[in-house]
């Protein structure tokens, strides 16, 4: 008994002495990478011999920074807005102008930068939402219910009139495509769209179109808007994928169209998407095709993007510049967006007396209707449950890598 009492102490004493000697030496490395990255900082005719010495004695170390200091260059200018100049952007559009034409199955892949003009902030731009988060800076939005199409969604409305369009797929939740009149059953909102809510408890699932955000009280794994669907009386949700979710709505994400249109494309243009999260969904690449054998793909964005070096042509412009541009080559005219006209207004289902209170946001009211004063250049701090949700969660592991590289 004496004898195993003993044993287990001796067996703590050696976990501590390991723990106290790794603890000791990430300390040590912590001090020799400081050292070493502040003697790399100086010119090699300032550095002393012994920190000459140092070097050649921590290579290891000198490899190491050298590598982040790639990376962080790397990261850097990925993040740049570059601009095509003007004769430049003219010359790219017009070989694109020449592949629309070409196409017999022509999709499109929006991304946040097609609703930027309409006030609505990107992601990851320079001054971009999750951007912004990143640096500990609060993200100044306007209520995004009141934004319009831009002239690049009606653009996308009248390519696919003149049926040089077949399908959209959209990352963006804000419903402008639906509200340009870009018709449902072409339409993918893979993420979900901020005016429609769901009952999933009828078979099947049953779709309310409102004339207001109703992700107000929604979040990450919280999808109910607090209101109750008028058929069988269950809760409805909202439709938003967040940041680590898997969508499973039929609608209005569309997998399946999203998925058939890819498969039959012959070109895939993408407009104002960063790609960095469209790229992890291979069914809309066609990976599992020879590269000679998948569709001819053209970007349309000012950062660098996963997909660039892939692409039959990459231009960097602004999404409504580029489309200006594509129009006059392709000799069609663009109707300005008609709130008379939006879709929303028909297609809409009004609350039920009881049901007014459930919310606060403002309505999206036709042109009769008493108009609330705009605050589309304001700067109100974003409220609701899906504008920049989701960044937190996925920051904590990079800070994680970023802590444990620090401690080395």
């Amino acid at each position: 008994m004496e004898e195993h009492t003993t044993r287990g102490g001796s067996c703590r004493t050696e976990r501590k002495a390991l723990e106290k000697a790794r603890i000791i030496q990430r300390e040590n490395q912590r001090k020799s990478f400081k050292m070493i990255s502040e003697i790399l900082k100086k010119d090699d005719g300032e550095r002393t011999e012994k920190e000459s010495a140092a070097l050649q004695q921590n290579q290891d170390i000198v490899q190491e920074i050298c590598k982040r200091q790639t990376r962080k260059t790397v990261l850097k200018r990925k993040q740049e807005e570059l601009y095509d100049d003007a004769e430049e952007l003219r010359i790219k559009v017009k070989h694109l102008a020449e592949a629309v034409r070409l196409s017999k199955n022509l999709v499109i892949y929006t991304g946040a930068g097609i609703s930027t003009a309409a006030s609505i902030p990107d992601y990851r731009g320079p001054d971009g939402v999750w951007t912004r988060l990143k640096r500990g800076l609060p993200v100044s939005v306007t209520d995004l219910s009141q934004a319009e199409p831009t002239f690049t969604h009606m653009c996308i409305k009248m390519l696919h009139e003149e049926k040089l369009v077949q399908h959209v797929v959209s990352q963006n939740c804000d419903g402008l495509h639906l509200r340009s009149g870009f018709p449902r059953q072409n339409l993918s909102e893979l993420h979900g769209n901020m005016f429609i809510e769901v009952c999933t408890t009828c078979i099947p699932a049953r779709e309310f179109i409102r004339l207001f955000d109703v992700t107000e009280r929604t979040a990450k794994h919280r999808h109910a808007t607090g209101r109750r669907c008028g058929h069988c009386g269950g809760d409805l949700r909202d439709t938003i994928v967040h940041f680590g979710e898997r969508g499973t709505l039929d609608q209005p994400l569309n997998w399946k169209g999203a998925i058939e249109a890819a498969e039959h494309s012959d070109t895939i243009l993408c407009l104002g998407s960063s790609l960095k999260v469209l790229k992890k969904y291979p069914r809309l690449w066609c990976m599992n095709r020879p590269a000679s054998k998948r569709p001819r793909l053209y970007i349309v964005n000012l950062q660098w993007t996963p997909k660039d070096d892939l692409a039959a042509l990459k231009i960097h412009g602004k999404c409504d510049d580029v489309m200006s541009l594509l129009m006059e080559e392709l000799n069609i005219k663009v109707p300005a967006y008609n709130r008379a006209e939006d879709p929303i207004f028909t297609m809409a289902t009004a609350l039920q007396p009881v049901e007014e209170a459930s919310h606060t946001r403002k309505l999206v009211l036709p042109p009769a209707g008493p108009q609330e004063p705009s605050d589309c250049a304001g700067g109100a701090l974003a409220q609701g449950g899906w504008f920049g949700r989701g960044y937190n969660k996925g920051q904590k592991k990079k800070q994680m890598v970023q802590q444990s590289e620090k401690k080395l």
